[in-house]
């Protein structure tokens, strides 16, 4: 489905990963690089996906037939949706400014809007709405929420968005499920995880894993880095930690958008959250079923060239005028 990464990629997403991560002792830094080398890989390398950034006018707007779009046509669709998904990869610089780009488009359109952001971590709500509320500045935002340690990828890419959400008074959601309950679900399964642990994760029974096409996506990328060598419990627990990953996040959105009905979340995460809506957005839809003429969005931002005649892999790719 991928095609071959090279090696460097592989290499590449490892480093990018693990390199925010504080370890404790050996064996887990070599449990948990196994998992987060493998995620990584699957976030950052394997998931192909596109659009387009610069100036409107340059109808940065595609298709999944590579066809040009009209960029009015398309940001009328997506303010018309009660979420839009803006699938990035972390360590390219032009995903966020298109990120930054299209929030200011559909906020012209609606001020009431939220941005959902992966990057940071649920416990850390609280510190992210001190600063929007101007309580803290952004250099005690970024110490206080961990996120060199918990996220790690350059400030600068986020610092606008976050900029640009106080200065309008937007909410900011923090996504992600902490990086402590993550690391023991990769490695014992779900049943280790304490109270403690589960007050930041959606109750068990939410947790689904009956997506046999979403499980045969990550069983490749797994046997690809395990070259036949990974064992049955490992990708189970792989598995099991990248999908509490996803209810994680969409329970969040979900939540906000009962509670704020007139709302519309953006949310920025990685494309592995999104593609073919396995990840994130199926499970929002699900929690969302009685929400009427509920509608979602993806966009994939500057994907890999084998993405764009992908059928159904996203509704819009955006392609950056430097990434051509």
């Amino acid at each position: 489905m991928f095609g071959q990464a090279s090696s460097d990629m592989i290499e590449k997403s490892f480093a990018e990963c693990v390199a925010p991560i504080s370890w404790h002792n050996k064996s887990m830094r070599k449990t948990a690089k196994l998992f987060v080398y493998s995620l990584g890989f699957l976030l950052l390398c394997m998931i192909p996906v596109i659009i387009h950034q610069g100036a409107v006018t340059a109808s940065p707007w595609q298709s999944s037939s590579t066809s040009i779009l009209n960029p009015e046509t398309v940001l009328n669709d997506l303010a018309r949706a009660n979420v839009v998904y803006l699938g990035e990869t972390h360590e390219n610089q032009a995903d966020h400014a298109a990120q930054l780009q299209i929030i200011q488009e559909l906020h012209q359109q609606n001020d009431r809007i939220a941005i959902a952001m992966e990057m940071f971590q649920r416990p850390y709500q609280p510190v992210l709405d001190q600063y929007l509320a101007g309580e803290i500045t952004e250099d005690e935002l970024r110490q206080q929420s961990e996120y060199d340690r918990r996220w790690g990828f350059p400030w600068e890419y986020y610092a606008p968005i976050l900029q640009f959400a106080q200065i309008n008074q937007i909410p900011v959601l923090a996504l992600n499920t902490p990086t402590e309950v993550t690391q023991k679900v990769a490695q014992k399964g779900l049943e280790n995880l304490t109270e403690a642990d589960r007050q930041w994760i959606p109750p068990l029974v939410e947790i689904h894993i009956d997506n046999e096409a979403y499980r045969q996506m990550i069983r490749e990328v797994y046997d690809q880095f395990h070259q036949g060598h990974g064992s049955s419990e490992g990708f189970e627990n792989f598995f099991l930690a990248q999908v509490l990953w996803d209810e994680t996040m969409a329970e969040t959105i979900a939540n906000f958008l009962q509670a704020n009905p007139d709302y519309q979340v953006v949310v920025l995460v990685g494309q592995g959250h999104v593609v073919y809506d396995y990840g994130i957005p199926s499970r929002v839809d699900r929690r969302l079923t009685e929400v009427p003429n509920f509608a979602q969005r993806s966009v994939l931002l500057n994907p890999v060239n084998e993405a764009r005649s992908e059928d159904e892999i996203a509704d819009y790719f955006w392609i950056s005028p430097a990434t051509e």
